[in-house]
């Protein structure tokens, strides 16, 4: 196992921001895996666990701890049934299954970062979610300390949340397995309005899940949403913020700010949810809010892509990202009453 001392993080995160962590350690096998973790516990000391990277915002001053880079890997596909190594990259695992024939997360391409960091988040896009797939996690319960296998209706999935993002100090994702379908080469049925819009199809028709995986390749890349070193659109942790979800008292009292801000004429986005309750976009009410792409006049700028991105154009700091953030939400608030929460895991800051 590698190990690393005043390690730079900022290059382990698609933001490319934050300090050094006091140690590094990369692991290749889940029992390297366990053993850090498990050293770091009975040492008392603060323990960072990094995937992919593109779901963090580190604070300048890094973190002083254990970070451990989790670079497992493992594709093991048997028939519709897959199991993925939490250290493999998401969006290559993607291609895999897709190659392979089989449906169920074909809309999830492009989606930067790793397998284990897809249950946590309940990662979804173009009207997919994991949860619908997952039917397995594989972690090491920091509580028991033991490895456990947790069933997919324990693992409390909701919108972009789970048990494990609840339970944030507990679990330390291992392997993911999925079941996916074998519909002839097809997709599943096509949910989301984009993607059918752009493919010329109604929604819940079925086309190539080669088709819809490029699709959604396209439709992200002309959000800034896939990664480009090139492209500091991408130097994102992609959507910022989550679509705020509204119960009854809540929406009734955006639509009156909306309509007070915007007049009557205009009709906010809105979709059912859980509950009875209404989910409405981030990215509408950002944008209604003053908020366009590419706002900013410092190194922390809206994406000129896609106003739920906030990205550093090269030289930002993680206060400069915050403070673009703060600045957001607090507008938004102004406007409409409705306080956005930030996706990404903070780490050391507090937005």
């Amino acid at each position: 196992m590698q190990e690393l001392h005043d390690a730079p993080l900022a290059p382990l995160t698609t933001f490319r921001l934050g300090g050094p962590a006091a140690r590094l350690l990369t692991a290749t096998t889940d029992a390297e895996v366990v053993a850090a973790v498990r050293e770091a516990d009975e040492d008392g000391t603060p323990l960072l666990v990094v995937g992919g990277g593109s779901n963090l915002v580190i604070g300048d001053k890094g973190f002083d701890g254990t970070a451990l880079r989790i670079a497992t890997k493992g594709f093991a596909l048997s028939g519709t049934t897959l199991e993925l190594a939490a250290g493999e990259i998401w969006t290559d695992a993607v291609a895999r299954t897709v190659e392979a024939g089989l449906a169920g997360i074909e809309c999830l391409a492009g989606i930067p970062g790793s397998a284990g960091a897809t249950p946590i988040q309940n990662v979804g896009a173009y009207g997919q979610e994991v949860a619908s797939t997952i039917t397995e996690v594989v972690a090491y319960d920091r509580y028991t300390r033991e490895t456990v296998t947790i069933p997919n209706a324990e693992c409390a999935f909701s919108y972009r949340h789970s048990r494990f993002k609840a339970e944030p100090d507990r679990f330390v994702v291992l392997r993911v397995r999925f079941e996916l379908e074998d519909a002839g080469g097809l997709s599943a049925p096509i949910k989301y309005p984009e993607t059918a819009r752009a493919m010329g199809v109604e929604q819940g028709d079925r086309v190539p899940a080669a088709a819809a995986r490029e699709t959604v390749l396209r439709l992200r890349a002309g959000k800034g949403m896939v990664l480009d070193p090139e492209d500091h659109d991408t130097w994102s942790a992609g959507s910022f913020f989550t679509n705020p979800i509204l119960d009854g008292a809540q929406y009734e009292a955006f639509l009156a700010r909306a309509k007070d801000r915007l007049g009557p004429e205009v009709t906010p986005p809105a979709f059912p949810a859980d509950g009875g309750r209404t989910k409405t976009s981030a990215a509408w009410l950002i944008d209604r809010a003053g908020f366009t792409k590419g706002y900013g006049s410092g190194p922390a700028r809206i994406s000129t892509k896609h106003t739920l991105a906030l990205t550093n154009r090269g030289g930002a700091t993680t206060e400069d990202l915050l403070a673009l953030a703060r600045e957001v939400v607090a507008g938004v608030h102004d406007a409409f009453g409705v306080t956005l929460v930030n996706e990404p895991v903070t780490v050391g800051v507090t937005l």
